[in-house]
């Protein structure tokens, strides 16, 4: 990463600074004869940088540094390039100031976690050559956030590299390493890493390394593997602990062994441990992904009787469980006692839900999942919104629609998708002039149109026999650069055809492919040949109208 210094001169200099780049670069001890009379008492480039004030990367700059400080002004500068100038300025221009191993963490981690590796590899370097003391915590930061950037090589590399740095490595960075190779889905490096770690590297494993290598071999499908490990830990002087159970419960789950999970969490219970709410959690995933949906309701159940409060991920479990079941009555109930016990549900799950009770006609419930989500202080997103103004359009209550977009207009920016939602409703119902009022709002906003919204106003206009205001919408779709698809063209081929205005069919195509931005596909022109693949005469006068215009 280049830095960018200025460089002001106490004295006037008739020279350029890549002059004195270029002077202090070159490997002389003096200046030999300056023509220029201030440089006359200049004999080293000691004495040049001295003429030299080098202004700082922000102002005003501290003239008080101390280690500590500017650690915690590299944690606070929101902007990566200039924490690093200011690393760099302070360790090459502030007098008397050093760096140690609390200001290279600071700014090697802030590179780690923003994923700029080659200035970090580069403080590495520094770092080491320095000769600072430093600590394990940054290796193990490095490492993982080579994993979450799935680089194993570099996260192997740098594991191996810590004990030049004058480091102990320790089984807490070669867990972390393990994991790394599970982010980057190297399920049997885990393996050969954890065979050798006494020979090759002088680390003895504790149980949360085993516990790693039980979730890569879950992950795996390997769970007679996973099991061999669980019998062979107190061996290795190591007794299993709930995660290690919980561990093994998920990869039974996800494999839809739900006997071989059950009788892994009475062990668990067996053992004296009580299990928290991830645990029983999975094992209420797995019945409901094997549709045993009762099954996952008992052990809920069983659940709260033992004291263990469901969280919010149990809650979306069951019931989208419940949604998959096109249990909507239940679904919403459970959907009240999660906002209750102050859960908020994701967009996803209330689009669910809300779907489901219109399905079945309740539009009004669905309805109320809105005031709710409102009343816990939770603002419903374009999602949750556009759901249910589509299916109160579809009840054919427009104008509670319009009510709705209102309300939530005043919290909120709608997006593409509401604003769709909302048009189609009122085309559907013939309300076209208050969908050109939306229409010309949605533009004013900021928010443009995409083909459904054009498709949807052509669909309105053809349905009230207005078939040449669908031509026009074509028409400026075509000019915005916006590109029809096959339903577009579909919709506008049947409204005039069912107004007998067939020949404006042949017009609509010699508009279309005499647009300069956008091109016809293949399932567009499928539409026309397949209208009137019969008509010779009239496909060979539009074929003609084609040529000369590419002419």
């Amino acid at each position: 990463m280049l830095l960018r210094y200025h460089l002001k001169p106490r004295s006037p200099i008739n020279k350029t600074l890549p002059w004195i780049s270029r002077l202090l670069s070159t490997a002389v001890d003096r200046v030999p004869s300056p023509s220029h009379p201030s440089l006359s008492t200049v004999h080293s480039k000691e004495d040049l940088l001295k003429s030299y004030t080098v202004t700082p990367p922000i102002k005003p700059w501290p003239i008080r540094l101390s280690p500590k400080r500017l650690a915690s002004m590299l944690r606070r500068q929101q902007n990566l390039d200039l924490a690093l100038q200011i690393f760099h300025h302070a360790g090459n221009f502030h007098p008397n100031f050093s760096h140690n191993f609390e200001t290279y963490q600071a700014m090697i981690e802030r590179l780690s976690r923003a994923r700029a590796f080659a200035p970090m590899e580069s403080l590495l370097s520094d770092l080491r050559r320095s000769g600072v003391r430093s600590g394990e915590n940054l290796f193990i930061t490095v490492i993982r956030n080579y994993g979450f950037a799935n680089r194993p090589k570099c996260a192997l590399r740098t594991f191996l590299l810590i004990r030049d740095f004058g480091v102990s490595t320790s089984v807490r960075s070669f867990n972390t390493l393990l994991n790394a190779m599970i982010q980057c889905k190297q399920l049997n490096s885990v393996y050969l890493l954890f065979k050798n770690c006494r020979k090759r590297f002088g680390i003895i494993p504790n149980v949360f390394t085993c516990n790693i290598l039980i979730k890569a071999l879950c992950k795996k499908r390997d769970i007679d593997a996973a099991f061999r490990v669980l019998d062979e830990m107190p061996s290795l002087g190591m007794v299993p602990n709930v995660v290690t159970y919980t561990t093994i419960l998920t990869g039974l789950c996800a494999g839809g062994d739900m006997e071989g999970a059950r009788r892994v969490f009475d062990e668990i219970l067996d053992g004296g441990w009580v299990p928290d709410a991830m645990s029983y959690t999975i094992l209420i995933d797995g019945y409901c992904k094997k549709g045993r949906l009762m099954d996952g309701i008992k052990v809920m159940d069983d659940m709260e009787e033992n004291g263990v409060s469901p969280n919010d991920v149990t809650f979306s479990v069951v019931i989208e469980a419940y949604c998959k079941e096109k249990k909507a009555g239940e679904a919403l109930s459970l959907l009240d006692d999660m906002l209750e016990k102050k859960f908020i549900p994701s967009s996803g799950l209330a689009c669910r839900v809300i779907d489901v009770l219109c399905e079945e006609g309740k539009v009004d419930d669905a309805y109320s999942i809105w005031r709710k989500l409102l009343k816990n202080n939770c603002t419903p997103d374009n999602a949750i919104s556009s759901t249910l103004i589509y299916w109160l359009c579809k009840e054919g209550k427009v104008s509670e629609a319009r009510k709705l977009f209102d309300e939530f207009e005043r919290g909120s920016i709608p997006s593409v998708l509401t604003y769709n939602a909302l048009i189609s409703g009122m085309c559907e119902h013939g309300e076209l002039q208050e969908a050109g009022r939306l229409w010309d709002d949605m533009i004013e906003k900021g928010c443009v149109p995409n083909v459904f919204t054009y498709n949807m106003l052509v669909k309105g206009f053809c349905k009230a026999g207005k078939a040449r205001e669908g031509v026009k919408i074509l028409e400026e779709m075509l000019e915005k650069g916006c590109a029809p698809n096959k339903f577009t063209y579909m919709i506008l081929v049947d409204g005039l055809c069912e107004q007998g205005m067939e020949e404006e069919v042949m017009n609509v195509l010699v508009t279309s492919t005499s647009s300069r931005w956008v091109y016809m596909d293949v399932d567009s022109w499928g539409v026309f040949l397949t209208k009137f693949v019969n008509d010779f005469d009239s496909w060979k006068i539009v074929l003609d109208e084609m040529l000369e215009n590419v002419g």
